[in-house]
């Protein structure tokens, strides 16, 4: 893993600084800090282990044509994710708690063993479980959607915030199929008002190709995906601000509802 200078150093902890006061952080003061993949994931790993807590799994961003034109990019990029921020649905947060949160559709797959670079999307449906999801991603800098740098986006976690998921079935009773996962349609309520709808061949034509990708990125750098890890998989919708009130995802393929309510 690439070795940080001073600079990304004092980054790497005004990240964390922020993550823990909540006063978040002004892009123009880390312009230029990180140039590069690799050094934005030292910066993360870097947050992470000041974070001193187990990752409980990953987040993927960028999943889609329109959210990688968003940021500039060209591919995914993950975030690993404290496992204290997986919650199961019905799940109950305070605005006030979180910075400047969006609101995502996905769907969520935990690992029954460990995953492997070499799995097939077969065998990655037959090595996991899936539920429908609800995720709050946030970041550590203000101002930050849409224009926040891809650089400081893979650096502050993939602006990871909250998941919360549904009751989670093995993906191979789900889903009769690989193909069969990119089918998965689900609606965005806030206060019994329908404000969007997507499917999940959003996510990379198929949310399997974002969890193999990632197995695949993390086992470049020396990680695994490992058993009982959580990963959010990528969005359905393009994602409306978090506010006060009772969100609710409505997913079909038996994939149930997700339901949070904002104070």
């Amino acid at each position: 893993m690439t070795k940080l200078n001073e600079k990304q150093e004092e980054f790497a902890q005004a990240l964390h600084d922020a993550y823990v006061s909540g006063n978040p952080l002004n892009e123009a003061d880390w312009t230029g800090v990180v140039t590069d993949d690799d050094t934005a994931y030292a910066i993360q790993n870097r947050v992470m282990a000041l974070k001193s807590v187990p990752v409980g799994g990953y987040k993927v961003s960028l999943t889609s044509k329109k959210t990688q034109d968003m940021f500039n990019a060209d591919s995914p990029l993950y975030g690993a994710q404290v496992d204290r921020h997986f919650l199961p649905a019905p799940a109950m947060v305070n605005l006030a708690d979180q910075m400047e949160p969006l609101v995502e559709v996905e769907l969520a797959f935990r690992a029954k063993e460990d995953l492997s670079s070499t799995d097939s999307l077969a065998d990655l449906l037959r090595k996991t479980t899936v539920a429908g999801a609800l995720e709050v991603p946030d970041s550590r800098f203000k101002d930050w959607f849409p224009s926040l740098g891809k650089y400081n986006v893979m650096s502050d976690c993939a602006v990871g915030g909250l998941v919360v998921y549904g009751t989670e079935q093995p993906s191979s009773k789900v889903f009769s199929d690989v193909a069969e996962a990119a089918n998965v349609k689900a609606q965005l309520f806030l206060d019994n008002q329908k404000l969007d709808e997507g499917q999940s061949s959003e996510v990379l034509g198929n949310p399997l190709n974002s969890l193999q990708w990632l197995v695949q990125k993390l086992e470049s750098q020396g990680k695994k995906f490992k058993q009982g890890q959580l990963v959010s998989s990528g969005t359905f919708v393009l994602p409306p601000s978090l506010k006060q009130g009772e969100w609710l995802v409505k997913f079909d393929h038996g994939l149930g509802n997700v339901e949070l309510n904002v104070q």
